[in-house]
């Protein structure tokens, strides 16, 4: 029983929460106030760490990008009020020699629309009509007919071979094939056979005071290339056996003053297209540069871009994006930031900056340069709180907020005591 007692004695000097006795205690108003008060801060701070830690949040990091070998998507969507869907051309050249040429035939979609900007229709430069159609068919099909090439191939010796071996344009787009492979200029086809027959020449000037409207999506290989939209048929002109020069049939643009390439930018992104199921990516999407040129139009009024050439220089930047609800697809992307340039062909002196020349040259277009960086941004969603973190604030809440109730309960009593025994003096 002595021994129990000692020991109870120990503990008792190591309690560092000493109580009072009840009939010491003494109650106010003001520490009432005090009391009520504390009690709201502590339950609205609690209610603000439970919020803070149910909030979700987003954030970077940055690792070595190691999908370099994969293919990157484009997705855009361009109107250009005075250049006709006839005329346009895509091509997508990268450093590794890798030619990409007239994509627009293939997997886009080209609108007709006007200087508005309003659709007039889809457009393709097939044979207008079924009974031109026809007429063309059976042409072709003729054993003794053999289209004339107009000087863009050699067919002196047609009679002398048999039909199989002869040299011959049956249709307006093999002539106009066999003019680029020499660097002739086609112009609109007028004058040739196959392309008034077929309607090329007719379809191509009704369209040509007509603007258009480009969307649809490619693939980039991840090293630094460029995407250009310029005038006419691209072809390439092997001049030594080790190296070949890209060049773009621009005849037909430069007997026509009023085309050019001003142009608005519906929407242009790198990387997997992001839906609108994607709420989530979308709220965040000016903050990561997703898509900065949606909305960009650039038309001047002031200055004459018949001959002007407009670039922009990209710097991509692969993005994943990874949710906290393991069951959604985490989604890549890719974001950019760029710099725009604009200069005439003619080159000489800027107008508004007399101490910059612009170089000399080039064809006139909307060129899209892009980089690659060697990192990736890793968007990862997590909660704004830990468990551990929560309850250890909560607790501090608690614990702070009484704190300085007590210490504000007793400058208040002891100042309330003072004020006292002044009165009874």
């Amino acid at each position: 029983m002595l021994a129990a007692k000692k020991r109870s004695a120990k503990l008792l000097s190591f309690d560092a929460f000493a109580k009072t006795e009840e009939e010491v205690r003494v109650r106010t108003n003001t520490g009432g106030i005090i009391t009520l008060s504390c009690i709201i801060v502590t339950l609205y701070l609690l209610l603000n760490e439970w919020s803070q830690f149910n909030s979700v949040i987003t954030s970077p990091q940055l690792v070595v990008d190691r999908d370099r070998n994969l293919k990157l998507e484009l997705n855009f969507d361009v109107t250009f009020p005075s250049i006709s869907c006839d005329l346009i051309n895509l091509d997508i050249m990268d450093d590794s020699g890798e030619l990409q040429l007239d994509l627009l035939d293939s997997a886009f979609t080209k609108i007709r629309v006007d200087a508005d900007g309003n659709e007039l229709g889809s457009s393709t430069l097939e044979v207008g009509t079924d009974d031109l159609a026809s007429e063309v068919q059976q042409r072709n099909n003729d054993p003794d007919y053999c289209g004339s090439c107009y000087g863009s191939k050699v067919q002196d010796e047609n009679d002398k071979l048999p039909r199989e071996s002869r040299v011959c344009c049956q249709t307006c787009n093999d002539v106009r094939e066999a003019y680029l492979n020499i660097g002739w200029g086609f112009f609109d086809g007028k004058g040739i056979e196959q392309c008034e027959k077929e309607g090329y020449v007719a379809k191509i000037n009704e369209h040509l005071k007509e603007g258009c409207r480009v969307k649809g999506q490619t693939l980039l290989s991840r090293i630094q290339g460029n995407i250009h939209f310029a005038p006419g048929k691209s072809y390439t002109s092997y001049k030594r056996s080790t190296s070949a020069s890209h060049y773009h049939d621009t005849s037909l643009y430069d007997k026509t003053s009023n085309l050019n390439f001003n142009h608005k930018i519906n929407h242009l992104s790198f990387g997997k297209p992001i839906d609108k199921l994607d709420e989530k990516v979308q709220d965040h999407s000016t903050e990561f540069s997703i898509s900065p040129l949606d909305g960009r139009e650039v038309i001047p009024t002031d200055i004459d871009t018949h001959y002007h050439v407009y670039s922009y220089y990209a710097k991509i930047v692969p993005t994943r994006y990874e949710f906290l609800n393991k069951k959604e697809k985490s989604i890549e992307t890719a974001q950019f930031s760029t710099t725009f340039h604009s200069r005439p062909l003619r080159g000489g002196r800027d107008a508004d900056h007399p101490t910059t020349m612009h170089s000399q040259g080039g064809i006139p277009g909307l060129f899209i340069y892009f980089e690659m960086s060697a990192v990736k941004v890793i968007n990862k969603e997590h909660h704004f709180r830990s468990w551990s973190s929560f309850l250890l604030n909560c607790i501090t809440t608690v614990g702070s907020v009484l704190a300085v109730g007590t210490v504000s309960d007793k400058i208040f009593y002891r100042a309330q005591k003072s004020l006292q025994g002044k009165k009874n003096q």
